[in-house]
């Protein structure tokens, strides 16, 4: 084996074994055997052995971290990787295209691209001038872990593209079916305990803290989006073949249909298709195309508008029930959950279904020792569809709070019941808390569940307040907490007042309707909570309404919180305890048109992305519809009749292309 004289020879060889490693695994077409492969690998591991100074970080031997970690720093993403919400059928699925439609003004059409989605572990993956610098998990969407270490062990994960681009890309890890079988196996031959299923597998693999045993599990990566520069396309299926010729691993599965039909053809091509997947899978994600009519769309707090998930029918299986679960939830619904005889489904053992609410429960005539038909379609928590066989128990619905005996109300037109008693229901206070201290919330490191259960049973809390008046020795007192658990703890919260942001505070406090998407286009305006208060002397809905994505349902919401008496004092109690954060200051838009707001429509000679780069570089923005705080709507060939109308409504002056041109440069 010949020896590598010099550093051009070496970047040479780790070049292509890179390139072998992307034939491999993202190609699935090598062009070399497995043993001229490991051949270059040993003379590439010899020659950093004899000239370490030599060894680049995208180096194929640099896949697996030496030494385990003691734990995953956290990450805050700029843009939230959001959940997509489902459809079961091609009535919802057609709904979904019509809202879509509605959304674009009713006249243009639409491409949709079609995806298998893998049913794995979501991650972001960054790269800096080609290079690998992190990887992320998924978390709560706005926070992950770092477990850089662990992707890189991911075979089909280029440590280094194919040109030096920094872009920011999207995906699932998983296990491949036939390859976790095989991995188990190999246990049931050592007499080891088998693993569930592929998909926790996966996840579980991706979270070991010494990545020297993940590179031993069969891991894979597909990737579905790009943030950010490094891809740039008009449409998402550019995207994924540029990310393609970048050397990443996307779906060879991936399909664009260009009308309704066709996407309806599409979607039912793989009622059976799917169970011969070579990966887990759960449906299909059905995106549109086209970035634009992406940005006209927007998002809601929780789903982008111009995806949709269509899950595949539901694995279906029969078991008894054991016993009644009366659950309060953090805002007072009372919900029932029936306890089960433990049953797998899709690889999970299952011993609780949800029943959905009390008049289901009363139409399906439930009650202990029936046997029930439970149905798993990518929900947490399975559901009872009906009873197969009854044993003639019935449970009655219930007519106080098991947490606290408060009579309980159903409002009018509601069907949840609810326990009133929210500052008193001990299950309401605890729920908050949780809530509170969560990830995307305050982001308090250590206080899960029964952390709070442990602080509250010792009266040490009775509201998020109390949680910054904690001292150390108060919770080493309290059992299985030891100096220095108690110490990190505090150290935590401490940590959570200081990295506090008015934005994460009102997401925080739970406020009905207020997720972190409003939270952030509320606090860009009013950046205090004193200035929310003083809001209130004045015309609160209407001021709050003028803001892009706060509807009056929310600002009625917010206004509703900060009124009442009991929030007002919880909130003076933070403040006293240090909590009163300020939002951080965005940069304010410079220009001629600053304060100026644009709606673009309709086709033009140019992509709506460049056009919106030309307004914002004279300190315009652009928002998706037309309001009362819309300025100009930028009208292009087949414009909507939906927008043209509400200009008129609201007064908008409309521009032609040519108008607009000619407003820029003056």
């Amino acid at each position: 084996m010949a020896k590598l004289n010099n550093l051009e020879d070496y970047l040479a060889l780790a070049g292509e074994i890179t390139e072998h490693d992307r034939r491999y695994y993202v190609d699935d077409d090598p062009v070399i055997a497995d043993a001229e492969y490991d051949k270059l690998l040993r003379q590439l591991r010899e020659a950093e052995a004899a000239h370490p100074q030599w060894t680049v970080d995208w180096s194929p031997t640099q896949r697996v971290a030496p030494q385990p970690v003691s734990s995953f720093p956290k990450i805050v993403r700029d843009v939230p990787m959001l959940s997509l919400d489902n459809t079961y059928d091609e009535a919802e699925l057609e709904a979904f295209h019509e809202r879509v439609r509605k959304g674009l003004g009713g006249d243009e059409g639409v491409e949709y691209a079609v995806e298998p989605k893998i049913d794995g572990l979501g991650v972001e993956l960054t790269y800096e001038d080609g290079v690998l610098v992190l990887g992320a998990t998924r978390g709560d969407g706005t926070t992950g872990e770092d477990v850089t270490a662990n992707v890189k062990t991911i075979r089909g994960v280029p440590l280094r593209l194919a040109e030096p681009v920094s872009v920011i890309v999207r995906g699932e890890v998983f296990m491949p079916q036939a390859e976790f079988e095989a991995m188990n196996a190999g246990r049931l031959a050592a007499g080891q305990e088998l693993y569930k299923n592929a998909r926790n597998t996966a996840a579980g693999s991706l979270k070991l803290q010494d990545a020297r045993i993940v590179a031993k599990r069969p891991l894979r990566c597909t990737l579905y989006e790009a943030v950010g520069t490094g891809a740039e396309a008009s449409t998402h299926m550019e995207t994924l073949a540029r990310l393609r010729a970048l050397g990443l691993p996307t779906s060879p599965d991936n399909k664009l249909t260009t009308s309704w039909d066709e996407l309806v053809e599409t979607v039912k091509s793989w009622a059976d298709r799917y169970r011969k997947l070579p990966y887990p899978a759960d449906g299909l994600v059905i995106k549109v195309n086209s970035y634009d009519q992406r940005a006209t769309l927007g998002a809601t707090s929780k789903f982008p508008r111009w995806a949709i998930a269509y899950k595949f029918p539901a694995e279906q299986v029969t078991t008894l029930v054991r016993g009644l679960l009366v659950n309060v939830g953090r805002t007072g619904s009372i919900t029932p959950v029936a306890l089960l005889e433990p049953v797998e489904i899709s690889g999970t053992t299952v011993s609780k279904a949800s029943v959905h609410n009390w008049d289901q429960v009363a139409r399906l005539g439930l009650g202990d020792g029936d046997r029930v038909l439970v149905e798993k379609a990518g929900e947490i928590i399975p559901q009872v569809i009906t009873v197969v066989e009854s044993a003639d128990h019935r449970w009655a619905t219930p007519t106080r709070c098991p947490s606290c005996s408060a009579k309980l109300v159903r409002e009018e037109g509601a069907v949840a019941l609810r326990c009133p008693n929210s500052l008193g229901c001990p299950e309401q206070i605890l729920s908050g808390i949780i809530y509170f201290a969560g990830r995307g919330q305050m982001n308090i490191d250590g206080l899960g569940d029964k952390v709070v259960r442990a602080l509250y049973d010792a009266e040490l809390i009775r509201t998020v307040a109390d949680l910054f008046t904690l001292e150390a020795p108060q919770i080493e007192a309290l059992e299985r907490f030891a100096e220095t658990s108690a110490n990190n703890l505090v150290a935590s919260i401490a940590t959570a007042r200081v990295d506090a942001t008015l934005s994460r505070l009102l997401t925080a406090l739970g406020i009905p309707h207020v997720g972190g998407v409003a939270a952030k286009a509320i606090t860009a305006r009013y950046r205090r909570m004193a200035e929310l208060i003083a809001l209130l002397d004045d015309d609160f809905v209407a001021s709050l309404s003028e803001i892009e994505g706060v509807g009056d349902v929310i600002a009625r919401s917010l206004e509703q919180f900060l009124r009442a008496e009991s929030n007002r004092k919880v909130l003076d109690q933070l403040r006293a305890n240090g909590v009163d954060p300020v939002e951080p200051e965005r940069a304010a838009a410079t220009g001629a048109l600053s304060g100026k707001t644009f709606v673009i429509t309709g086709t033009l000679s140019r992509s709506r992305g460049q056009i919106k780069q030309d307004i914002e570089a004279v300190g315009g923005k652009v928002t998706g519809s037309v309001s009362k705080s819309t300025d100009y709507l930028v009208a292009g060939d087949k414009t909507g009749k939906a927008k043209l109308a509400a200009a008129e409504k609201h007064g908008v002056q409309v521009l032609d292309e040519a108008a607009l041109t000619a407003l820029l440069e003056s």
